[in-house]
């Protein structure tokens, strides 16, 4: 198995270097390896023992955030070591003042992990949520480097849990402890004999629930809005989500919209303009006559990095994703109190089935579905209840973070003194 694992990983490689020159992300992640051990070993400094945090894109570096934030608070002379799989994490998160270094992480081969881990000798290492990698996890293990994985989830119908499953099991037996999302998970790993777990919970709400006191304030997203009541923030969403928004605001008058995107490069933008002729980008915001902005309807996000605010600005949210591989983040819009609304996609993401069954979120199918559920919520104490359950729940999932700080303390794998 472990042949076919190595089999697959260099025609992985193979085909993301035939497809680069026509696909963007398959570019960045092409280039973004390119000299990678010589551009490492030049910016580490020597005999520094970084502790590494490892994470698949942005959602699982989002997840992550706040374990470390509270080990910079706590430990301000620790340094931190990020690597990114992803172009959708690194591209964006690559300046983040949280770490000390940030690198895409070198294919998943005997020879990168052991060049890998002697440049880098880290403290410990933390994986977020998934991505279980043979050879680095294997080569952690054989140099007694602690290896953790925060907010873990587990389903039934993973392969680690299957008869043919044995390789991925062993992959998992090379982690020193699990720190799960729920008791299922701890539940399991344990029908698997793997013994080195806990629930703590899901990290993200540790960042959430911070959210609306660190909210921006935006000017031209109050002025597009004035004083309208009715405001749908619709967030990450991908050209399914759009088709069905506007549908929505074709045969439902009377609200507004502000459209994030997942995807902002021009093809992507231009065709959302072409659902939405009347729309204004954000971007252009200081072009627009003051009748223009008072009469449009839609205000399109062309840029990163203000969603998270621009919930706080919404009566209802519709998450993006769901038509495709899966939702993206709902808890930052639930965080603000608002009812969630997305694609038929969701049942991988506990916090929205647990949304669901609250009432707080609304799976949709359709352009029709979608239209009635807007109209439903446009009844203000049922919007009303259903925002509130959504906060409460953010409220009380909470913790997370300090039950791993605690963990890591106890070890005594925190501090300027911690010696492993």
């Amino acid at each position: 198995m472990r042949l076919l694992y190595d089999i697959g990983i260099g025609l992985y490689t193979i085909l993301l270097r035939l497809i680069s020159p026509f696909h963007r992300k398959a570019r960045l992640w092409v280039e973004g390896r390119k000299e990678l051990f010589g551009s490492i070993k030049q910016t580490i400094e020597k005999d520094v023992k970084p502790i590494w945090f490892h994470f698949a894109s942005l959602g699982e570096f989002e997840q992550g955030r706040s374990v470390m934030e509270a080990i910079k608070k706590k430990y301000p002379n620790e340094k931190i070591i990020i690597t990114f799989f992803s172009p959708s994490g690194y591209e964006i998160r690559k300046n983040t003042p949280l770490a000390d270094y940030v690198f895409y992480l070198p294919t998943d081969t005997a020879n990168h992990a052991c060049k890998f881990l002697n440049i880098v000798q880290p403290k410990f290492a933390v994986f977020t949520k998934y991505e279980y990698w043979y050879h680095y996890f294997r080569e952690l293990k054989k140099r007694n480097i602690p290896l953790f994985v925060i907010s873990a989830i587990f389903r039934e119908e993973q392969v680690f849990f299957k008869w043919y499953g044995g390789f991925f099991r062993g992959i998992l037996k090379q982690v020193n402890f699990f720190f799960t999302q729920n008791t299922d998970s701890v539940l399991w790993l344990r029908a698997i004999r793997i013994r080195q777990a806990g629930l703590a919970g899901d990290t993200r709400f540790d960042r959430v629930v911070e959210l609306p006191k660190q909210r921006r304030i935006l000017p031209e997203v109050e002025q597009f809005l004035g004083e309208h009541v009715q405001v749908l923030v619709a967030g990450s969403t991908w050209a399914p989500d759009e088709r069905l928004l506007a549908e929505l605001l074709a045969a439902q008058k009377g609200w507004k919209m502000i459209l994030a995107p997942h995807e902002i490069h021009q093809t992507h933008l231009q065709e959302i303009k072409q659902l939405f002729p009347d729309a204004l980008f954000f971007s252009h915001f200081a072009k627009y006559t003051t009748v223009e902005i008072k009469n449009a309807s839609i205000l399109i996000i062309d840029n990163i990095g203000m969603l998270s605010s621009l919930y706080g600005y919404g009566q209802l949210a519709y998450i993006g994703g769901g038509f495709g591989v899966g939702i993206h983040n709902t808890l930052e819009a639930a965080t603000y109190g608002i009812p969630v609304v997305f694609g038929p996609n969701y049942a991988r993401f506990q916090e929205a089935v647990d949304l669901m069954e609250l009432g707080s979120a609304f799976s949709v199918g359709n352009a029709k579905e979608l239209q009635v559920v807007a109209q439903a919520l446009s009844d203000e104490e049922k919007r009303t209840i259903a925002g509130e359950t959504a906060r409460k729940y953010v409220q009380e999932k909470a913790g997370a973070t300090q039950i791993i700080m605690k963990y890591l303390e106890t070890e005594g794998l925190a501090g300027q003194d911690a010696v492993v």
